[in-house]
């Protein structure tokens, strides 16, 4: 298979477990998890037909490591970015002292109004991989890296949150911890 068709699988497993579940007939876990054969299930009730080994392989290739089975391999889940009700259960962490974030540069204006809102998604999402975030960013326009001064924000009591994946998590980051990053 190749690398197209194993991105085009993993945009359809993200739109299933991080949005619409419902989409194609599921139900996720309060904590986001989905049993593999039920979500296999789901996806041939569908038209596409997909084995084990196929979404294993779709796991450990994405370049982003969105997906985690669980630890008896029988459910699977996306890592973060939902837009549909679930508890990740992730615990507070202390971030490093400086973190990143993509965004497009039509975008600035209202980012350094409003800082980073995290929208209809649970968390804004951050990265201490610059090449990481200037991809997310190239997605929606011209690409902008923003310098987060997270050691100063969770001086200040803010709460972060770390991914399996290393993605940063957090519930908003005000203007005033914002710049441009270098």
């Amino acid at each position: 298979m190749s690398a197209g068709e194993l991105k085009k699988i993993s945009k359809s497993m993200s739109y299933v477990l991080r949005h619409r579940p419902d989409s194609i007939g599921i139900e996720l876990e309060p904590a986001g998890w989905v049993r593999v054969d039920d979500l296999l299930k789901a996806f041939a009730h569908h038209g596409r037909r997909y084995s084990r080994e196929l979404i294993e392989r779709v796991v450990s290739a994405n370049d982003k490591q969105r997906f985690e089975f669980s630890e008896d391999g029988a459910r699977i889940r996306a890592r973060q970015g939902h837009s549909v009700e679930v508890d990740l259960a992730y615990e507070p962490a202390v971030p490093p002292d400086v973190l990143y974030h993509g965004t497009a540069r039509k975008s600035l204006d209202s980012i350094f109004e409003q800082g980073l809102v995290k929208g209809k998604r649970h968390h804004v999402h951050l990265s201490t991989n610059k090449d990481t975030m200037l991809a997310v960013a190239r997605r929606h326009g011209q690409p902008v890296l923003l310098r987060i001064d997270a050691k100063r924000m969770h001086a200040d009591g803010c709460a972060f949150f770390v991914t399996g994946n290393r993605v940063w998590l957090t519930d908003w980051v005000p203007p005033t911890y914002l710049s441009l990053a270098e």
